[in-house]
């Protein structure tokens, strides 16, 4: 992991997992404090600072994944390219940039912001709650993918037509849909009418 001013603190020199805290945010998303992220995820759940992450390729088709079936939070679903938590004082861009690369072993070759969405969204699996300010990123993979398999089951470059079909009959993460609808303005511009997005 590349270490900046938010994340050195983030990084134990002996090799133990530390706590990991999140930014608890207002409904405006100013910064009000952290929490652990299990803590924050236990109901009702604590509004915090969160990233979501839409790639696509040249074909205009999303990079979807599967999150890995060890994962403690909504194993085995389908869901954006990449979502998470800025470490307390990262900026969300950054954040979304590291942990993309992180879990995919790629850079985007494009990244821009594409809005925020504040949501909450119980899951009934795990009986956490995603109570989110949400930043949104849409951006371009060109790269071959080296998934970390502890984070990502799967990978699947999919069209509009093909999303619809799959989130259809496959499970997908309770946020999904609503990240995906509140980026789509970005994705549109991004992707072009032809896409169908």
């Amino acid at each position: 992991m590349p270490i900046t001013p938010a994340t050195s603190t983030h990084s134990s020199s002996n090799g133990t997992a530390e706590a990991i805290l999140l930014e608890l945010v207002d409904e405006n998303g100013t910064t009000i404090g952290t929490a652990e992220k299990l803590a924050a995820h236990q109901p009702p759940g604590q509004l915090h600072r969160a990233f979501s992450v839409f790639l696509f390729d040249e074909q205009g088709r999303l990079l979807l994944q599967q999150r890995a079936l060890g994962k403690y939070h909504s194993p085995g679903v389908w869901s954006n390219t990449c979502c998470g938590h800025p470490y307390p004082g990262e900026a969300p861009f950054a954040a979304a940039a590291r942990r993309t690369h992180e879990e995919l072993g790629v850079s985007p070759s494009l990244l821009a912001e594409a809005g925020t969405v504040r949501y909450n969204h119980p899951d009934p699996d795990s009986g956490l709650v995603e109570q989110e300010f949400n930043h949104l990123f849409v951006g371009l993979v060109q790269s071959p993918l080296r998934p970390d398999a502890e984070e990502i089951g799967d990978t699947a470059f999919v069209t509009a037509a093909e999303l619809a079909a799959r989130h259809a009959k496959d499970p997908f993460s309770s946020w999904f849909m609503t990240v995906l609808d509140a980026a789509r303005p970005a994705v549109r511009e991004l992707t072009g009418p032809s896409a169908g997005w």
